[in-house]
């Protein structure tokens, strides 16, 4: 790995942490315009304003980037030290991550809580599992690559063409998951050695 690598991925960690951010909130912003004592179009109306408010602001935006170009450095300073500010603690999360790989759940504690989320139905979306970690208070700021990474190491097969409710996407089948695992698999098979 050359020098130049671990600041250039903190960098794209905290630059996609930060957008996502930046989305949300912006997203956030835009549904609460929505009334609640209207129906109909009037209740979105206050949506569509701030939808507007938002396009304006960024063709405004553009227009002085435009008359001025030197604002883009300003501007892509501001992104680059949020996004460094953001990396580091990503990078922090990682590290930590890595360090406790003893506290981390073993992959029969992930199958029960794959298998549990799933229910009755034959597979579940990682990105139901992110949201129902997220939700608990765990994996704040990962997303369904990191699951897909953890699965990975813990030998839990997942595919992208996981179907559920009719939309195909990454996921976990539970004809997959009652299969033994690599792991219970090695301690019931027979030593060769030993038998002979």
């Amino acid at each position: 790995m050359s020098r130049l690598a671990r600041p250039a991925a903190r960098l794209a960690e905290g630059s996609a942490i930060v957008a996502r951010g930046l989305g949300r909130r912006v997203t956030a912003w835009v549904a609460r315009g929505r009334r609640h004592d209207l129906t109909g179009w009037r209740a979105a109306l206050g949506c569509w304003v701030r939808l507007a408010v938002l396009t304006l602001g960024m063709y405004l935006l553009w227009r002085l980037v435009r008359a001025v170009p030197s604002l883009m450095w300003l501007l892509s300073g501001v992104w680059v030290i949020a996004a460094w500010r953001a990396g580091c603690n990503a990078t922090a999360a990682v590290e930590e991550d890595e360090g406790a790989e003893s506290a981390a759940p073993d992959a029969e504690a992930v199958r029960t809580l794959l298998l549990t989320l799933m229910g009755d139905g034959s597979g579940v979306h990682l990105r139901t599992v992110v949201a129902h970690l997220q939700e608990h208070g765990q994996w704040e700021g990962r997303t369904v690559t990191d699951m897909r990474a953890r699965l990975d190491r813990l030998g839990i097969p997942f595919d992208r063409n996981v179907k559920v409710a009719g939309v195909p996407t990454w996921g976990v089948r539970k004809r997959d998951l009652e299969a033994p695992s690599p792991a219970a698999a090695e301690e019931s098979s027979p030593d060769v050695s030993t038998a002979a």
